[in-house]
């Protein structure tokens, strides 16, 4: 009886856990006009989405256009889909968090899928070492060559660790010299824009942080010096990629 007893309590324990966690992710999908923080990140309230399944440009990111020149894409991107939403109302359903504290998932505007949205115009990539959701709309972004696929890019996921071995995508036709213009001094040398002028620096012990202009630390950040350094154009933007502000 005794064992019985266990096994009705144990079952009873996990229906009601399963009940609550459901309950938990239904309450978890909020609605609301967002704030655009990059390409793949935006906040509804004081909740941060990143857009599960794609990775857009960062916006400390160059890439080349259909003319060879170097373009701010990261930036782009984001702008892309600030005016694609346009101060409307968004549902983002969520799935999970991430390593950042950010919660992972998918967005609508009304029944558009964002995250889509973003991979079929070519300003964002599938990404697949998470999701295969968006594969073949990437493909048709780079077959019909939209957004970025009109010329050459980086990876965003290289981006982030960039050195000389990187592959450059992009069009049929990418320059021969693509690498060499995305990883020289110039892509790095100053700030993408004049809006985009926060260092991020990564400490000794691994620690993220940013700087702003007037801080201590500022102009001792050489950010050609690689190691993980970037620029951010907000605050809001280096603490939703998981830097904190320096103390000094």
């Amino acid at each position: 009886m005794k064992t019985k007893t266990k096994f009705i309590s144990g079952f009873a324990v996990f229906f009601l856990a399963s009940w609550c966690f459901s309950q938990l992710v239904h309450a978890a999908d909020f609605t609301g006009v967002p704030r655009i923080v990059d390409g793949d990140t935006l906040a509804i309230g004081s909740t941060k989405f990143r857009l599960e399944g794609i990775d857009a440009p960062e916006t400390d990111q160059v890439c080349i256009n259909a003319s060879g020149e170097l373009w701010t894409c990261g930036i782009e991107s984001r702008d892309q889909l600030v005016a694609h939403v346009a101060g409307r109302e968004i549902k983002c359903m969520s799935s999970g968090i991430d390593a950042y504290q950010r919660t992972l998932g998918t967005c609508y505007l009304a029944d558009e899928d964002l995250n889509g949205w973003l991979v079929q115009e070519g300003w964002a990539l599938a990404y697949v070492k998470y999701s295969k959701a968006y594969v073949q709309a990437e493909e048709d972004a780079r077959i019909h060559q939209r957004g970025i696929w009109k010329g050459a890019f980086i990876a965003p996921w290289d981006w982030r660790h960039k050195n000389n071995k990187t592959v450059i995508l992009g069009a049929f036709s990418v320059p021969i010299d693509a690498q060499k213009i995305l990883l020289g001094p110039s892509a790095t040398e100053g700030a993408p824009s004049p809006e985009c002028t926060i260092k991020g620096n990564i400490s000794q012990n691994g620690e993220r942080i940013y700087h702003m202009e007037n801080q201590r630390f500022y102009a001792r950040i050489k950010m050609d010096k690689g190691g993980g350094r970037r620029w951010f154009c907000t605050p809001e933007e280096a603490e939703a990629a998981g830097w904190r502000r320096s103390l000094r």
